[in-house]
């Protein structure tokens, strides 16, 4: 198995791993967490990464409250991307922290705990802002989405 490639980077289990993370995260907030994978961003990362949320419908939510965990394997590069109702009530630096601990993760080569930790980290931050409603619904899927 090439680990090189997005479609190979995690095994069946790590996945379940990092989309249960998901699932634990979205029971704290409104918010939708999305990861998705790709071998290269082929221009700026984040610029890139800002596009993807907008293709794999993370702007589509009610309160405008999905983050994407966007990964370019073969980069080593990856950015985090908040929706505007997010950015609209959070401080500037509201990432950094959730960064930061991914970062120090994945320069280990542990990347299934730098998503992990990240998403809780997110999920735990976005419950002050979106705290999680009885009648919330699942509004995107959290499987891991590649391309």
């Amino acid at each position: 198995m090439d680990k090189g490639k997005a479609e190979n980077f995690f095994t069946p289990e790590e996945e379940a791993e990092i989309v249960q993370a998901i699932k634990s995260a979205e029971k704290q907030t409104s918010g939708e967490i999305r990861v998705h994978l790709e071998n290269q961003a082929k221009e700026d990362n984040l610029k890139h990464a800002q596009k993807v949320f907008h293709q794999v419908g993370m702007d589509q939510t009610e309160l405008r409250n999905g983050v994407l965990f966007y990964l370019a394997v073969q980069d080593h590069q990856f950015s985090i991307i908040g929706d505007k109702g997010i950015n609209e009530v959070t401080p500037d630096d509201f990432w950094d922290n959730i960064r930061n601990v991914m970062q120090d993760h994945f320069k280990k080569g542990a990347f299934v705990q730098g998503l992990v930790s990240g998403i809780g980290m997110a999920g735990e931050a976005l419950k002050t802002y979106f705290p999680y409603q009885k009648d919330d619904t699942n509004e995107l899927p959290d499987q891991i989405s590649k391309s």
